[in-house]
Parts: structure tokens; C-alpha cells; sequence
């Protein structure tokens, strides 16, 4: 079995062109047998891509020197089988979208805080750690202390914060996503509605998972993943979370040995809200899938 490199990368950076672009990083990842999704908009790249060797080294080397990846965020861990099915280039109006074009990272960001240093920052009781990630993700994992908001897309994070937070009253807001994009953009966000103390995990999660050993950590659980890993843990090994493909929600190991348990359609969090009809289209899909997987692997 092949073992496949995984890099996760974002950076905010001002781009033109992309249509141009866009055609020259497909043609790229088709030559060398890359997968995955990486996103293009004016404000930046962002996504998680896959490849074999010295393959996906050629992919990295031609998007540094098209996009600078590695100045901004780039992260590699393994999976042991074809993380995604195909490759997708695409271009976005925004590479995580909030719909504030007052946050505007490539103008202003909070305070870098790496993954050593993270906990004790955390440990202030003035602070105010908050997960910027939705709420399919924190049920897989979480830091121990943090708030987590409930989201269930990133657009909502903004009604979280005009709802519950006021600079006048949070004086030190710390913040955290998987990568570190989403917490990169709320801490711009933060800034423009006038939060003077801002601060955000660089690199995510997953740097801190990279980094600190498990008998050091604050981190409970698994960090979620946007790839057929599901989730990985202390290291970046891969986890045991599953995923409902009827709901999208993670499964715990104990889900899948429930009747409500379907491959492909149902879990215990989905199965009595399912129709009929959606079970059947489900079935259908799920059947495609594995098609698709048997011509892809």
C-alpha cells in the first residue's frame, strides 16, 4: 500500500489573475497525480492536496513560487491510503468565507502565538479562549477551557461575537480553527470591531498536535480533518472517528456497532430523521461512491 503525504497549506496574500493561475496549478496536479482541493481568491490560497514522493514535492515547489506557500501556513502529516478521490482547483470569491470584507487579513491580524507558548497563554485568567470552528468539528475534540460557540458554518461566527462578546468586557480574546485560516480571519474581524487584544493558535490545531506530546497537552479528543482520515490525534496519527456520510457528522467507533448504523446513509444522530426517499438516494450514492473509489485507488 502506497503511503500517501498530506500537506495542508493556506496564506492571505493579495492574487490576480486566477483564472491564469487556476489553469496552470490543474495542469500541474494532473501531471503528478495529485489530490484534493485548493481554493484561489483574491485574498489568498487555501486547501489540503495529496501526493505520492517526490510528486507532491513538484506541487509545493511550483506553488511557492507562483503563491509563496511556504511563507504562510504548511503543514505535512501521512495517510495510508488515497486521502481524497480527485483533484479540484477552484476559484472562490474568498478562501474562508465570512462574508466581512472588514476582515481582511493581508491589512491586519491579531497576535501570533505558537504551540509552545500556547498554554500558557491559555492558562491567563483574563483570557477568553474561543473555538472558531463548527460544531461537527468540536464534538470530535476541543481544548480544555475553551468556549465552544455551537456554530455550523464559519458566517455565523459574527453573530457569536455580536451576541455574547464586547471589548469593553473581554480584554484578551484567544482563538483557535484545525490550520489556523479561520482564526487568522476572525482575529482580523475582531480587530475592525474593536477588540484591542487579539491572539491566534499559528498553525492550528494541528501544529499543536505536531508539537506538544500528549502527557503535556490541554487538547482532549481528536482534531477533526477534511479528508477520508476523518480525524488525527497526538502526532498527527490517524484517529478512530469515522464519518456518517447521511449527516456528515463524525462517528464514534461505538456508533457504527448500533442498528441505526448504515454505511454509506445512517447513524444514531441521523437515522430517524431520514425518509424513505433520502435513504434510497443515499443507497444510490453511496453505491456510485464505491464505484468511484474502485476506478480512483
Amino acid at each position: 500500500m502506497l503511503m500517501w503525504t498530506v500537506a495542508a497549506l493556506y496564506r492571505f496574500v493579495e492574487l490576480k489573475d486566477l483564472p491564469k493561475l487556476q489553469a496552470l496549478i490543474k495542469e500541474s496536479c494532473a501531471e503528478n497525480d495529485i489530490c484534493g482541493t485548493l481554493l484561489i481568491a483574491p485574498e489568498g490560497v487555501n486547501g489540503t492536496i495529496a501526493g505520492v514522493g517526490e510528486k507532491l514535492e513538484n506541487i509545493i515547489a511550483l506553488l511557492d513560487s507562483l503563491l509563496g506557500v511556504t511563507q504562510g501556513e504548511l503543514k505535512y502529516s501521512h495517510s495510508t491510503g488515497k486521502p481524497f478521490l480527485r483533484m479540484k482547483v477552484r476559484v472562490k470569491k474568498e478562501i474562508i468565507t465570512m462574508a466581512a470584507p472588514e476582515a481582511n487579513p493581508t491589512k491586519q491580524v491579531g497576535t501570533y502565538v505558537d504551540a509552545r507558548d500556547w498554554d500558557a497563554l491559555c492558562a491567563d485568567p483574563d483570557v477568553t479562549l474561543i473555538d472558531t470552528r463548527n460544531d461537527y468539528e468540536t464534538a470530535v475534540g476541543i481544548f480544555r477551557g475553551a468556549i465552544d460557540p455551537n456554530i455550523q458554518k464559519f458566517t455565523d461566527f459574527k453573530d457569536y461575537v455580536a451576541k455574547n462578546l464586547d471589548p469593553a468586557k473581554h480584554k484578551k480574546i484567544a482563538m483557535f480553527c484545525t490550520g489556523g485560516i479561520r482564526c487568522e480571519k476572525a482575529s482580523s474581524y475582531m480587530l475592525a470591531h474593536g477588540f484591542e487584544e487579539v491572539y491566534h493558535l499559528k498553525g492550528g490545531i494541528l501544529k499543536y498536535l505536531e508539537t506538544i506530546p500528549a502527557d503535556q497537552s490541554s487538547w482532549d479528543g481528536e482534531c477533526f480533518v477534511f479528508d477520508r482520515r476523518v480525524a488525527v490525534g497526538h502526532g498527527l496519527t490517524e484517529g478512530v472517528h469515522d464519518i456518517c456520510y447521511g449527516c456528515r457528522f463524525p462517528l464514534k467507533p461505538g456508533d457504527k456497532e448500533t442498528p441505526q448504523y448504515e454505511e454509506g446513509v445512517s447513524c444514531p444522530r441521523c437515522h430517524a430523521d431520514l425518509t424513505p426517499h433520502k435513504i434510497a438516494a443515499l443507497r444510490m450514492r453511496h453505491a456510485q461512491f464505491q464505484k468511484d473509489e474502485e476506478t480512483f485507488s
